[in-house]
């Protein structure tokens, strides 16, 4: 997890038309790093782990976004992996210390009904809803998580399950991320993709292919009806 700050992201939003004239069955939003800040908790439990396990902090870099399954099993051998996984969730779960909401996100989820909005995140269940709760989010009535599913993001299954249990067609979705690796799997589940600067280098999220780029959430304004989403500047 990368530990030094961005620097502040300039010449947007970037490709913003491209959205504001569509209308969306639903918004499936990702949850770290676009709707809560939970950067220094991420970064101060991964590094507690590593240390634990003896893994170099480095190899941490670039896997935001990411399920902890899947990153454990990038650095450790099979036999350790069961048991290191549940370490660093536990650790995560434990520490909620610091957490906030971002700017517009409260307001984003307030603006749309229930039937049009979810979350997928790559926390498991239990983080997801220890970080939900520490910030006092209105959770939509579909979250899903890591727990549901055998492969996460870049893997398009977090964003296709969301949209199978909303009862929408991915394909008429909106997947708001910060990460590459879940703008892939927003694109690939066939969604619309808005990106939020908050952990990215903007080159980064344009290089990830994202459809639109906005500082925050508080860049842009998601209005709800019986007749679907659509996005306005704000």
């Amino acid at each position: 997890m990368d530990t030094e700050p961005l620097p502040a992201p300039e010449g947007l939003p970037l490709g913003l038309e491209t959205l504001t004239g569509r209308t969306f069955d639903a918004v499936l939003f990702d949850m770290d790093g676009t709707l809560i800040d939970s950067g220094p908790v991420v970064v101060r439990s991964w590094f507690r782990w590593a240390q634990e396990e003896g893994v170099d902090p480095a190899l941490l870099a670039g896997k935001h976004g990411i399920p902890s399954a899947q990153i454990v099993a990038m650095l450790l051998p099979e036999e350790r992996r069961a048991s290191a996984v549940q370490r660093i969730d536990d650790i995560e779960v434990a520490d909620t210390d610091g957490i906030v909401v971002l700017p517009g996100a409260r307001e984003a989820l307030a603006a749309l009904p229930a039937g049009r909005v979810a979350i997928a995140t790559s926390c498991t269940r239990p983080l997801a809803t220890a970080r939900i709760g520490a910030t006092g989010l209105p959770a939509p009535a579909v979250v899903v998580t890591a727990t549901d599913v055998e492969r996460g993001k870049p893997d398009p299954a977090p964003y296709l399950l969301a949209a199978q249990r909303l009862g929408v067609d991915p394909a008429r979705c909106l997947v708001v991320e910060d990460a590459p690796a879940g703008i892939t799997a927003g694109r690939a589940a066939g969604a619309a993709t808005l990106a939020v600067a908050s952990t990215h280098r903007v080159g980064d999220l344009q290089a990830a292919a994202a459809d639109a780029i906005v500082v925050d959430l508080s860049g842009v304004r998601l209005v709800g009806d019986d007749h679907g989403v659509r996005v306005l500047p704000a």
